[in-house]
């Protein structure tokens, strides 16, 4: 699998005018925790149980809508918005929709392109790509888009034909976001490639939107034993990090190449706290999607054969301290890679698929 590049952000590189934190309250923290992948995710089950295969796909609201986005637009919007399927690929080079993006792909525009009805049904799908409401609401970053600001400033693009019996993609790009839906038109991997989501503020702090998947991770290392955490910890970055940017999320095939603590070495208790992390993680984003990416953890070797690891080197001017002490965590196993950096931002970085190379 060719090496996935992370996208460029101005915040990593150079003085950063942040937003002032965004208070989160006792209500919204406990939304984001139950909410989104609770629907699949029920109670008290085992995450490795929770997909069960069936030959009878679920409707996906948002390619259906995607299809009648397609359907309106005439043919010089199409000229624009509309790309071969696999555009951009080549030797060693993945194709412009597997890409993640900090900022609308190829700088185009929402506002600079489609009808006010036409961006209407796009807020539609990125609705439909999420968990409800509370889902929208941290894709969205409570409706301020981060660094884009706008959802109009934010890119959405459509990778091939969208009409039935064709092989489709559609991307929603802006600041520190990148989502797509497929139909799973490409067997493989969950949410049709990976995925890319952060937020300005830093990590630890209550003003994040996504701070409560920390909360969770913290918790579920308090759990373990003096010898647990320093089997959990590691001191240099995620492998293949560049200086100013998060780690690619290149699956590694060895067992022993990927850091960290298996689940299968926890306790019942601790188990259940890592199951926990993994609901809250996959909290914002639609059933279909968490369904699949539970199937796709099956097929790999079950929740037995993920990871959990902590790192306290972070990249030149993120240092950690005894209040923040990881500048990454990160889930990780066969055909799996949830990187999520804290510091001094959040970067996380998703890739899954029961394609391991």
């Amino acid at each position: 699998m060719a090496e996935i590049e992370s996208p460029y952000c101005p915040e990593c590189d150079e003085a950063y005018d942040f937003p002032e934190p965004l208070p989160v309250d006792r209500r919204d923290f406990i939304r984001g925790v139950v909410g989104g992948a609770a629907v699949a995710l029920t109670a008290g089950a085992s995450l490795a149980d929770t997909a069960a295969e069936t030959k009878v796909r679920q409707p996906r609201p948002a390619e259906d809508l995607v299809r009648e986005l397609f359907a309106g637009l005439d043919d010089a919007q199409k000229k624009r918005v509309v790309l071969d399927y696999d555009h951009g690929a080549g030797k060693d080079r993945r194709p412009t929709r597997k890409g993640m993006y900090n900022e609308a792909i190829n700088k185009i525009r929402i506002e600079d392109v489609y009808t006010k009805a036409q961006q209407d049904l796009i807020e539609r799908i990125v609705k439909a790509m999420s968990s409800g409401d509370q889902g929208y609401r941290q894709i969205s970053r409570r409706g301020t888009w981060d660094g884009s600001k706008a959802f109009a400033r934010c890119g959405a693009l459509i990778f091939g034909d969208p009409t039935p019996g064709n092989k489709f993609a559609f991307v929603f790009a802006g600041h520190h976001l990148t989502i797509r839906c497929d139909g799973d038109t490409e067997e493989g991997p969950a949410f049709g490639g990976p995925i890319y989501y952060g937020h300005s503020p830093n990590g630890y702090s209550g003003g994040n939107l996504f701070n409560y998947q920390t909360r969770k991770v913290i918790t579920a290392y308090e759990a373990l034993s003096e010898k647990q955490r320093t089997q959990a910890t590691v001191k240099v970055r995620p492998k293949g990090e560049a200086k100013e940017q998060a780690d690619s999320v290149r699956f590694r095939a060895k067992a022993e190449d990927r850091p960290g603590i298996p689940y299968e070495d926890l306790t019942k208790d601790q188990r259940t706290l890592v199951e926990e992390v993994m609901r809250s993680v996959l909290s914002p984003y639609r059933k279909e999607d968490v369904e699949e990416v539970m199937t796709i953890i099956k097929k790999n070797g079950g929740m037995e054969k993920i990871k959990l690891a902590f790192y306290t080197e972070g990249h030149e001017g993120a240092k950690t301290n005894s209040d923040e002490p990881w500048s990454f965590w990160r889930l990780e196993g066969p055909g799996f890679v949830w990187n999520y950096r804290l510091l001094s931002h959040v970067h996380t970085f998703v890739n899954i698929s029961s394609k391991l190379s």
